[in-house]
């Protein structure tokens, strides 16, 4: 019985390290570069609104008459919001 290509089953080395130098040589495909869209929803939420920046400034105006002492409570106006809370909803 005669066996043929015993241990080396027809790979020829040469033909590999060929094939290996074509991929080096072949151009790299420049594949499409990610895209972000962000929706005009979500632009106009980046923005500050002007409701932000009024708040900001109350509370500015707040901290700084509770610091210096003025900060006056009008207990009839926390009197009639208690009661608009809890009788009026």
């Amino acid at each position: 019985m005669r066996i043929h290509n015993f241990g080396s089953m027809g790979v020829n080395p040469y033909r590999r390290q060929f094939d290996q130098e074509m991929q080096a040589k072949k151009p790299v495909v420049k594949q499409g570069q990610d895209k972000v869209e962000i929706s005009a929803t979500a632009k106009e939420l980046q923005q500050i609104s002007q409701w932000t920046v009024e708040h900001q400034e109350k509370v500015r105006k707040l901290k700084e008459q509770v610091q210096n002492g003025t900060y006056q409570i009008d207990p009839a106006a926390i009197a009639k919001s208690i009661y608009k809370f809890y009788f009026e909803n």
